[in-house]
């Protein structure tokens, strides 16, 4: 039977490129593999005819020879796959492999495993809500959380107390074990120890071999000062224990912060809406508002105060995490109108309009002069 032409095998062109001839090889390969063609005979004769024509034309001498002499090239002996191959192919495939058919090639060796194939438990997430004083002050906080940890019985190894596991007799403990397919040598998990290396043959009754149990810990955790809504904080080796003595995972913290009845946050400066009285803003006067570091601050209020009017307190905000640095109160005073009067209240009132002036409400007599002048505006150009 005579040898299809490599380039007609591969798909491309004489003139192909080195990275078009790649390209087309890692499709075919993908397609014809024997791992992915089971009892195919046909499947396996083209993957070794794809190989041949690639280990041929990937190689630049032997390509020349090839696109000169054909066939012909590799009749005395030294074929495409014999003497001169550097070796460059296998490493290819092996990058192929773990690319393209995962653990069938090797890829994804040692992957959640520890040194002896021991598998490292899984990391867990714990949702924490703390109130804004607590953020302020900071804490240390206790918590009781339900996971996975070491079996006391056996010690983790999941064996029955006083006797160990022993080295899997499939992969001789290796964890892993090697199959020939063609030209290739293809190593793969082993299947009856699943990367271990070690089997039990009297399993921990305590912990059915798994080497860890389900126990509710107590952990106390420190919660420093100036946390934010979302900080995470991460507890090494406090997560799920490993699989038969393997390494615990972490432990994640997420911190929320409740909604504060008085103070609004934003970064390190806290802001807060006070009220005061129509007299006090008219007037002047001063009130002390509380802090979250527990003291009071003095609020001056000058003589003709608006609604909206804010008040920085330097230094009375929330610390910086990690810094020495903290932010800033301000304080946003809402004018209150009163409401109720009594009919003597209302007769002073309608009397201090009277003698106001258009000094006394600037904002407001100069927008309803601009306003009318407006309307005349419209009036004159109709």
């Amino acid at each position: 039977m005579s040898k299809r032409d490599y380039y007609e095998v591969l798909g491309v062109a004489k003139t192909a490129t080195e990275a078009e001839m790649k390209a087309a090889f890692r499709k075919l390969a993908m397609q014809y593999h024997p791992d992915r063609n089971p009892g195919n005979h046909e499947a396996e004769v083209q993957f070794k005819e794809l190989n041949e024509a690639y280990q041929t034309l990937s190689d630049g001498q032997k390509r020349a020879a090839y696109d000169r002499y054909g066939h012909a090239a590799f009749a005395n002996g030294s074929g495409a796959g014999g003497p001169g191959f550097n070796g460059d192919f296998s490493d290819f495939m092996s990058d192929i492999f773990e690319n393209f058919f995962g653990d069938a090639g090797g890829g994804g060796r040692g992957r959640g495993r520890s040194a002896g194939g021991r598998e490292r438990g899984a990391d867990m997430r714990y949702n924490l809500e703390i109130s804004l004083d607590e953020a302020f002050h900071g804490k240390n906080a206790e918590l009781r959380i339900p996971t996975s940890v070491t079996c006391e019985a056996c010690s983790g190894s999941g064996a029955k107390p006083g006797s160990k596991p022993k080295a899997c007799p499939t992969c001789g403990g290796a964890g892993r074990v090697r199959a020939t397919q063609g030209f290739f040598s293809i190593e793969r998990t082993c299947p009856n120890c699943h990367g271990r290396g070690e089997v039990i043959d009297d399993p921990c009754a305590s912990c059915g071999g798994a080497g860890r149990v389900t126990r509710e810990r107590t952990l106390s955790v420190n919660i420093p000062a100036g946390v934010e809504d979302g900080t995470r904080i991460r507890l090494a080796g406090e997560g799920e224990a490993g699989l038969r003595g393997g390494p615990a995972g972490d432990l994640y913290i997420f911190l929320s912060i409740k909604a504060h009845p008085f103070f609004q946050r934003d970064g390190a400066d806290l802001f807060c809406r006070v009220p005061i009285s129509m007299v006090t803003a008219a007037i002047g006067g001063e009130f002390n508002v509380p802090t979250l570091g527990g003291s009071e601050a003095l609020v001056k209020v000058p003589e003709g105060t608006q609604t909206g009017k804010q008040f920085r307190l330097r230094g009375k905000g929330m610390p910086v995490l990690r810094a020495r640095d903290v932010g800033d109160l301000y304080i946003q005073v809402v004018v209150e109108t009163p409401q109720k009067l009594t009919k003597r209240q209302r007769e002073l009132l309608m009397e201090f309009d009277q003698e106001c002036s258009k000094e006394n409400h600037p904002e407001s007599s100069g927008f309803f002069s601009r306003f009318r002048e407006f309307l005349d505006g419209l009036g004159g150009s109709t």
